[in-house]
């Protein structure tokens, strides 16, 4: 048996937790700890050290937020179901329901045999992704209705990232990449930045490596010029603040590198350098009571000038994730601007830790915690719950839980006030679906703030929305599900649209899909053979595909793209480096024949992303065909024709496309617009107009990236007032 004493850290556990716990509830954790150090016996880490030092770090974590008892014996002991083979019921026996109960929402599930035969999830679960999914989404459903659960899973996350050097480099990056896109959304979704930004910093060195250097490096190099100058504007602020009467703290800080990063990517954009960018400090004044807060604000203003626009009142106005403080941006030494944060120190603490927060020093004797108000306010929790309920595939509810909980919301209004939560960039449909299925199922017109609206104008902050309903049911319109349009971005209202598509009758849903695909497949120039296309999807038969495309469980583009593929096994480290090709003959890989000169055949322009076929051609190497091109095939020296793969990275290639359309005023204006908006640069551009008919046929050669902004590209010009077709064209010229 081992002995406490021998474990550094667990000395340093038990010390932490002494200092705010009952006697008796710090005697509980040592009896948790004293069991998770003999179950994890013998085990080690990859990194060499004893198992037992992870859990034990986890609760130490958990213990510098001063959580309850039942969290911190729940983190120690979060493994040994996974890992020491001890079950549910022997840990519930030994500790209690409640520790069991955490303990359990944070294992991950590993084998089969945990899900029902005859569940629905049996088929999927069987891959490693479908397997992470369900586990996910089994800790996002324990978190509903326990939030400790994710406490324990953020802290256990954090100690894993910041020891994830001892892993292979696809390992590393796989869990940063599952850590930004759900870990580190969720702290911030529960108000919790110091989890948060200590997340990000770690996955962005992971993820990537080179910008993390290049960030540090530039931080580095101006660190000495920030901390003079946060020192100087640190003391111009806080000598009028004691001259008003204010207690306060005044401090500052700079961004953390992968903010730095976002924000320095959002500069270049602008034009603008890293030297230039001095708003990555702010200045946080933090008060005794409320009060000093506003008188604080007015002192700032009256020192610095603001900037017109950039004030922002939390403290009236919560985020969701219960954040309060007073922002606001000014000019400061040097009319540099500055970020001022203004808050009092219990919403400071909130600001740090979030929901944590309300769980320190909030144990009573009997170990139960006291939250106030709580449950309303994180209600967006009970979604999770509702979700679970609604959705039978994993991935359809972590895709869901994405889109809808972990981006950045926006708060709108019925018009009868009452405040709907949405995700940036949410429509009135969206809107519609949060307030009931069937008002989203007929929606034919939205008013917002008074105004007639299209249906997927993105909803800002205020807005009060009033939806339309048709008088006669008449369902949602396909074109909802296409995301090019961007009427739904919720997945929760895909879900909903995607059901009332599958109760329609099985034969109109697969017509519709057929005249979807031909009509895709037409206008990219893809010749198809409807068993190739079943067995490359994995379906049964061609109606079952086309099926799922007449009720929008798959889409078009991805059908395109899995008949015109880019074969990843012939993709090489030495090509994920470096710059891009500057042409596009560059990235071209010729299967068995190295050293060969490429070139783009003429006649049918393949782009990124079309199956292609080399033709070895005398003294000029190869020329590269679409793989359906009718001058190749017609060809009579096949023993030509050699294998060539598109390489990693994507440029732009030439296109060719004819658009047939109702002449009228500013229609080449509505396409160039349409064209430009999706940084498609066009080459050439002609019209010819008939005169009788007043139809125009308008002939364009744009460069795109490839197959799937292609398709783009397609959706968003058909859907111009006035277009008929868009089909992509060959020139037909030799070999």
């Amino acid at each position: 048996m081992t002995n406490i004493q021998e474990i550094g850290s667990a000395k340093d556990l038990m010390h932490s937790v002494r200092k705010y716990l009952p006697a008796g509830r710090a005697s509980l954790v040592e009896d948790s700890l004293k069991y998770a150090i003999n179950a994890h016996s013998g085990q080690e880490r990859d990194s060499g050290e004893p198992f037992v030092v992870h859990p034990i770090a986890t609760a130490i974590r958990l213990a510098d937020m001063r959580l309850d008892s039942t969290t911190i014996q729940a983190a120690l002991l979060h493994d040994v179901i996974e890992d020491c083979s001890i079950s549910f019921d022997e840990l519930e026996s030994e500790f209690g329901t409640d520790v069991a109960k955490l303990v359990d929402g944070v294992t991950k599930l590993k084998r089969l045999d945990m899900i029902s035969e005859n569940s629905a999830m049996v088929k999927q679960i069987a891959t490693p992704e479908a397997t992470r999914a369900a586990s996910l989404r089994k800790m996002l459903v324990a978190m509903a209705e326990d939030v400790r659960v994710v406490l324990i899973k953020l802290s256990d996350r954090l100690h894993n990232m910041q020891t994830l050097e001892h892993l292979p480099v696809p390992k590393q990056q796989r869990i940063s990449r599952e850590t930004l896109d759900i870990y580190s959304p969720l702290a911030h979704r529960l108000g919790m930045y110091d989890i948060k930004w200590q997340l990000e910093d770690q996955a962005f060195r992971y993820l990537m490596p080179r910008q993390y250097k290049s960030i540090s490096r530039l931080v580095s190099r101006k660190r000495a010029e920030r901390e003079i100058y946060t020192e100087a504007a640190t003391k111009a602020i806080k000598g009028p603040l004691d001259k008003a009467g204010i207690k306060c703290n005044v401090d500052g800080r700079v961004k953390h590198l992968y903010s730095t990063y976002i924000k320095l990517q959002r500069y270049e954009r602008m034009g603008r350098k890293f030297d230039e960018i001095y708003d990555l400090i702010a200045i946080r004044v933090v008060t005794d009571d409320l009060a000093d807060c506003y008188a604080a604000l007015g002192v700032v203003h009256s020192k610095w000038r603001p900037v017109p626009g950039q004030f922002d009142d939390y403290i009236a106005s919560p985020k969701e994730n219960m954040y309060q403080s007073l922002h606001t941006s000014v000019r400061g030494p040097g009319n540099y601007p500055i970020e001022v944060q203004i808050r009092t120190q219990e919403m400071h603490e909130t600001a740090e830790e979030g929901v944590a927060s309300h769980w320190m020093y909030k144990e009573g004797e009997d170990g139960a915690p006291k939250i106030d108000n709580f449950e309303t306010k994180m209600s967006w929790l009970r979604q999770l719950l509702d979700w679970q309920r609604e959705l039978s595939g994993d991935e359809e509810y972590l895709a869901t839980v994405r889109t809808d909980i972990l981006q950045d919301q926006v708060f709108v209004y019925t018009p009868q006030g009452d405040v709907k939560d949405l995700p940036a960039g949410a429509t009135p449909i969206d809107f519609a679906y949060r307030i009931h299925t069937d008002l989203g199922h007929n929606t034919v017109g939205a008013v917002v703030n008074g105004k007639l609206m299209a249906l997927n104008t993105p909803l800002n902050n205020g807005d009060v929305v009033e939806i339309r309903k048709a008088r006669i049911p008449r369902g949602p319109s396909l074109d909802w599900l296409n995301s090019d349009l961007g009427y739904i971005i919720t997945g929760s209202a895909q879900t909903k649209v995607k059901q009332w598509f599958r109760k329609q009758e099985r034969q109109s849903n697969v017509r519709r899909g057929k005249d979807l695909l031909k009509k895709e497949l037409r206008r990219l120039g893809i010749r198809y053979n409807e068993k190739e296309i079943v067995a490359s999807l994995d379906y049964d038969s061609f109606d079952d595909l086309t099926e799922a495309l007449g009720v929008g469980q798959i889409s078009v583009a991805r059908v395109a793209d899995t008949l015109s593929p880019a074969p990843s096994e012939v993709f090489t480290r030495e090509l994920e480096t470096g710059k891009l090709p500057t042409d596009q003959t560059k990235g071209l890989i010729v299967m068995g024949e190295p050293g060969l000169l490429t070139r783009i055949a003429r006649c049918c322009s393949p782009v990124y992303g079309d199956e292609i076929t080399g033709y070895l051609t005398r003294g000029s190497g190869v020329t590269v065909h679409r793989h359906n091109c009718p001058i190749l095939r017609d060809t009579k020296d096949s023993e030509r024709h050699t294998p060539v793969a598109w390489g990693h990275y994507e440029t732009t290639y030439v296109s060719r496309l004819q658009i047939k359309a109702f002449d009228r005023v500013g229609l080449i204006r509505d396409i160039t617009n349409v064209v430009s908006s999706e940084n498609v640069n066009i080459h050439s551009l002609t019209s010819d107009e008939d005169d009788k008919t007043n139809a125009c046929t308008v002939s364009l050669t744009v460069y795109t990236t490839g197959v799937e902004q292609l398709s783009r590209l397609f959706s968003r010009v058909e859907a111009i007032p006035g277009v008929d077709t868009v089909l992509r064209v060959s020139e037909a010229k030799g070999v």
